[in-house]
């Protein structure tokens, strides 16, 4: 989909009056509008909910509670690779207080919407599994590659796979008792979405860490969404990476929780195999 505001600005003279009043003052002022109800809206732009409704399924939402969370996620920005997005004369400070702002707004937006029953589903999923695999391509490999970290010292059989050749021939050996957790920030990587399809067709259970809406959500059983709008064609995808690694934290300490004094137990095994590199 695209940007949000550019889009509606587009599309300003396709628009009727009453939908161009509604418009306007949301370009003018997102923030705000992204904080009102249609009740609110309705009143400031002098029109009636309906209008604020068929404008945004004109844009291709649900309804305005899709478009607003739309709207309010576009406002938080990723890390641009050039730069472009800050201000030449930001000092240091400044800087910093951008980039970790907008992090922890986007981590706020992700808990928030972070569906109770979906994680308590992966939970269950993951306590019952014979093997767990993680598989990420890219910047989502790195994710991957640190859930192995933190799973595997709960004495579980765990694996991430970060090349997509591998995770092919890994996922035709899962089955209905494995857990597949599939990682995408745009979920649409076609190697990974081939890889857990045929997981899927093989009855194993797929947990996905993605964007609502996306290829890799539709093949999910349990979906973990992350929501975070990040143009990975100028920004680099460090806030999505975070809030996977806060899910991933979420699930594991889930688990280690669930499994109670055998997780405990593990987990000082390990920490005693470190004792002598310290």
């Amino acid at each position: 989909m695209p940007p949000i505001l550019p889009d509606l600005h587009g599309r300003l003279s396709q628009l009727s009056r009453a939908a161009a009043r509604v418009a306007q003052f949301i370009i003018a002022q997102p923030a705000d509008a992204s904080r009102m109800a249609i009740s609110e809206l309705a009143e400031v732009a002098q029109v009636s909910e309906p209008t604020v409704i068929r404008l945004c399924r004109t844009l291709g939402y649900g309804g305005w509670p899709d478009f607003k969370v739309q709207l309010a996620a576009s406002l938080i920005s990723g890390v641009p690779y050039v730069h472009s997005a800050l201000n030449p004369h930001d000092d240091i400070p400044t800087l910093s207080n951008k980039i970790f702002d907008n992090a922890v707004s986007a981590l706020l937006r992700v808990r928030d919407t972070l569906a109770p029953d979906q994680v308590a589903r992966a939970i269950d999923r993951l306590s019952q599994a014979r093997r767990i695999e993680f598989h990420g391509l890219g910047n989502s490999g790195i994710v991957a590659n640190d859930a192995q970290l933190k799973f595997f010292r709960f004495d579980l059989a765990v694996v991430a796979y970060t090349d997509s050749h591998t995770q092919s021939m890994a996922a035709a050996l899962l089955g209905p008792q494995d857990v597949l957790i599939a990682i995408s920030h745009s979920g649409r990587s076609r190697e990974l979405l081939d890889a857990t399809a045929l997981a899927q067709s093989n009855g194993c259970p797929i947990i996905a860490i993605t964007a609502s809406g996306s290829p890799l959500a539709g093949l999910a059983d349990i979906l973990l969404q992350s929501d975070i709008q990040e143009d990975t064609d100028l920004y680099s995808p460090m806030i999505s990476r975070l809030a996977h690694l806060a899910i991933i934290d979420v699930l594991a300490l889930g688990l280690a929780l669930r499994c109670g004094a055998q997780a405990s137990h593990a987990l000082g095994r390990t920490k005693q195999g470190l004792k002598g590199k310290r």
